[in-house]
């Protein structure tokens, strides 16, 4: 019997079944008193979640920002991380080829290096139907890199069954296309495409359990117009229209939610943060007696994001003094 494998391996596995994107971040070079050592892995997902460890708090705040950008660019990037100041001393990421170094003020000392590789799956489009233009879709796969697969029929679609995937096109020709519609819609495919005319195509939707924007998600006829006749030339008219939309997607949010893709600036340290349902946060506009007294507003009444909770404490104590200091 074959050793289990270890729990990032099958992790990583797990979310390249499902086609979900991730990066996986690798520290190569640790520099005391960092607490990580080279070889500490850890997967940063789309909304911002880090599983496994490549250092503390700090570090991994650092590490999400930079890994949701590589997320976006597709590209992978070596990270540098220090608590001192990048070479032209603004504070800002020190940019080059391939690396970025990033001063952290957060940190206790040491240096980290960190390989940071963005694990985009391949496009999944699924296909319904039988006809020629279905079948020419199919045949497009291998030479797009997409995985196309086809469908079995309404009875064995659920949006469930449709996790991951891209794009759908239904081009089957009046054949179990409502409730395949409908579990698209529910499952959130970002491209959704129906093969008909358009006076059938729109009666199609009015038929739809769905309400006027969702059925609006919904292309038909499915296909950019380019003039096409022939099955292959439909077929390539959806698929530029798939590709439209699946890298137009990519390139705005690059799949992630927008919590992932949001940052702030801790006004403690300093330290640019990604902004997710894990980062620290305080709503604190100033200090409030217990007896139900007037507020202080000094701290400017906003919500405040930080790297860590300790930075989230000091500011509470006393966010006067942080917003004077953010203000200068």
């Amino acid at each position: 019997m074959s050793p289990a494998a270890p729990p990032l391996e099958a992790r990583m596995a797990e979310l390249t079944g499902r086609h979900v994107p991730f990066v996986k971040a690798t520290v190569v070079r640790a520099r005391r008193p960092a607490s990580a050592r080279p070889g500490d892995t850890a997967l940063v997902l789309a909304d911002g979640r880090v599983e496994g460890f490549v250092g503390g708090a700090c570090a991994e705040a650092t590490v999400r920002v930079q890994a949701l950008r590589t997320l976006r660019s597709g590209e992978s990037l070596l990270l540098r991380i220090s608590p001192e100041e990048t070479a032209d001393g603004t504070g800002e990421p020190a940019v080059e080829e391939g690396a970025v170094s990033v001063a952290n003020p957060c940190l206790s000392g040491g240096e980290l290096e960190i390989f940071l590789e963005p694990l985009r799956p391949v496009p999944r489009v699924v296909v319904l139907g039988e006809s020629p233009i279905a079948r020419a879709l199919l045949a497009f796969g291998p030479t797009l890199g997409y995985e196309i697969t086809e469908a079995s029929g309404a009875d064995g679609i659920a949006p469930e069954d449709l996790a991951g995937t891209q794009a759908l096109v239904i081009a089957s020709h009046g054949r179990d296309e409502e409730p395949v519609l409908v579990a698209a819609e529910r499952a959130g495919v970002p491209y959704i495409g129906l093969v008909a005319s358009p006076r059938r195509g729109a009666a199609v939707l009015d038929g739809l359990t769905l309400d006027a924007g969702q059925r609006a998600r919904i292309h038909t006829p499915a296909g950019l117009w380019i003039g096409a006749r022939t099955p292959g030339e439909i077929a390539v008219s959806i698929l530029a229209e798939v590709i439209q939309a699946v890298r137009g997607r990519s390139m705005e949010v690059g799949a992630p939610p927008e919590t992932g893709s949001v940052t702030a600036v801790d006004p403690v340290c300093g330290m640019t943060v990604s902004v997710g349902d894990s980062t620290p946060y305080s709503d604190e506009g100033g200090a409030c007696s217990d007896e139900g007294g007037a507020c202080s507003d000094e701290g400017g009444g906003e919500r405040r994001w930080f790297c860590c909770a300790g930075c989230r404490a000091a500011y509470e104590k006393d966010p006067a003094r942080y917003a004077k200091a953010d203000a200068s």
